[in-house]
């Protein structure tokens, strides 16, 4: 994947934060200094969103699932759609607590989700008073809100992609715990260190965003596409490998027939003979 630097540009991916907050870990993928803020080298970007795209695809066809997390205002919609389009799960809500760490707590809450929505299904939720039914109402939105998202992740992820990791601190801290690999943006305030892939980027403009997201998710949808090809593939060979071995074994029958045919020929002309010879 080939990432142009004018549309980096374009999008204001390369604007960092003032120069008084800045990290000083972020100096070798800072540009220059202008009117008290920081520029982000593009060049650098671009660099490390192929090398991100590239990792994330990898992990998008080997069949493991990405969590998208970004709980700031700005990323919220914008995650919730480009994750949403390649069936990956996302957190744009409060980040709950021991997501990571306790997943086995978290999974009990998607199984009472589902739960619920089975009660709807079969009736039973029409048998309970009216209090009761708007509780498990309020349980339900509740849960959907925090949780809906990663319903079906049903593992832990097989690594976590951030926007804005000083916000998303738990996230990272859990993360790394559990040696989940971390893709991240990252701003000019903040510590590349804590991140596996940096793309050093403006976290805070919509269309940075956006831009970035939309490009780490093209390279996403490509992995499920290799993903969904090789397993076509490999179908079509156990296919073809099936109908060989029958063809094999009805070439085995008949084989064995003929010879079981030519067997009784023999035999009968050998009694044929041995008659004849009796006769005479």
């Amino acid at each position: 994947m080939k990432v142009e630097v004018k549309e980096l540009l374009d999008a204001g991916v390369h604007f960092g934060h003032l120069t008084r907050k800045w990290d000083p870990n972020m100096a070798p993928y800072i540009y220059m200094e202008r009117n008290g803020i920081h520029i982000i080298n593009l060049y650098k970007t671009a660099a490390k969103i192929e090398e991100t795209s590239e990792a994330l695809k990898k992990i998008a066809a080997s069949g493991k699932k990405i969590l998208f997390v970004a709980t700031k205002k700005q990323a919220k919609d914008i995650v919730a759609e480009k994750a949403g389009a390649v069936s990956m799960p996302y957190i744009t809500e409060r980040w709950p607590g021991g997501m990571l760490t306790n997943f086995i707590t978290i999974r009990k809450a998607v199984k009472k989700m589902a739960s619920i929505d089975r009660m709807k299904k079969d009736g039973t939720f029409l048998t309970l008073s009216k209090k009761e039914r708007l509780q498990v109402d309020r349980l339900r939105a509740k849960l959907e809100k925090n949780l809906g998202s990663i319903s079906d992740m049903t593992r832990l992820p097989g690594a976590l992609f951030v926007v804005d990791i000083k916000r998303e601190h738990i996230a990272i801290r859990e993360a790394q715990k559990l040696n989940i690999p971390i893709f991240a943006m990252v701003d000019t305030n903040s510590d590349p260190r804590q991140v596996d892939y940096v793309i050093p980027a403006n976290d805070d403009a919509s269309k940075s965003i956006e831009k970035v997201l939309s490009l780490v998710t093209a390279a996403v949808a490509d992995g499920l596409t290799e993903r969904k090809s090789d397993k076509t593939e490999k179908e079509g060979k156990e296919d073809k490998e099936s109908n060989d071995d029958k063809a094999e074994k009805v070439e085995k029958t008949d084989k064995s027939e003929k010879t079981e045919k030519s067997d009784k020929t023999e035999k009968k002309a050998a009694t044929k003979k041995v008659d004849a010879d009796e006769e005479e």
